[in-house]
């Protein structure tokens, strides 16, 4: 196998030929805030956190979607970089309604750990508050549009490891919401095989199960059923 080399932070590292600035990153235990990655999912660069700097770009580059070159000389910690990420924070903050003292995926919250981390003690930009529907027709779980951030990992867990493709997007911009089937309530969805995946992986509090108080979140959980599967673990 090739192996690249390139300059991350001052610091020479090195890469599996094809590898994502962001895979190289936490190899080297080297930090980029990210909301859309999840592992063992495909990277879509929604969410725009991972952004970093490459010598000889005249633009950011989402680390997740961009591959490593030979040669090349990164920045994943500048000043510029810290105030991008405190705007997309305070931007997704301000988008929907996101109160975090009644929320259940407080203290557990992906976004709400990202905002503590960067010092967003305050949102400069006027709330949108949409107010926007919850679907609790499922027997088990509960949408909250409200909570949701868009970042896709619902809609790609369930079609790229269920294979069921229940969740989807629909509308464009401020308007966009994760819909089931053709905008069906989630309770009378034919495709929703209800394995719980989409829960499991959901970074805030728009997917969460009935009855709880607390989310559980494991960001090691689709690796393992990846692995588990190409093993065979369950046709012994």
């Amino acid at each position: 196998m090739s192996v690249t080399t390139l300059t991350m932070n001052g610091t020479l590292v090195s890469a599996a030929e094809g590898a994502t600035l962001l895979a190289v990153a936490r190899e080297h235990h080297i930090p980029i805030p990210t909301l859309c990655h999840f592992e063992g999912l495909s990277e879509v660069g929604a969410c725009r956190l991972c952004l970093v700097e490459v010598e000889g770009s005249n633009r950011l580059q989402a680390a997740c979607m961009t591959k490593a070159v030979e040669g090349m000389t990164v920045t994943t910690n500048s000043e510029t970089l810290r105030s991008y990420r405190r705007q997309i924070v305070e931007l997704l903050l301000a988008e929907r309604n996101h109160v975090c003292a009644v929320c259940v995926a407080n203290h557990t919250c992906e976004l709400q750990n990202l905002a503590v981390s960067m010092g967003v003690h305050h949102v400069r930009y006027e709330p949108q508050a949409p107010q926007l529907s919850m679907d609790a027709s499922h027997p088990r779980w509960i949408l909250d549009h409200n909570r949701c951030v868009l970042c896709t990992r619902c809609v790609r867990v369930c079609d790229e490891i269920e294979g069921a493709h229940t969740w989807d997007l629909m509308g464009r911009g401020r308007h966009t919401l994760v819909i089931s089937d053709l905008h069906e309530p989630w309770g009378q969805s034919e495709s929703c095989t209800s394995c719980g995946k989409c829960v499991r992986v959901c970074p805030t509090g728009a997917l969460f199960e009935k009855g709880t108080s607390a989310t559980n979140k494991d960001p090691h959980f689709v690796t393992y059923l990846k692995m588990a599967r190409e093993q065979k673990l369950w046709n012994r």
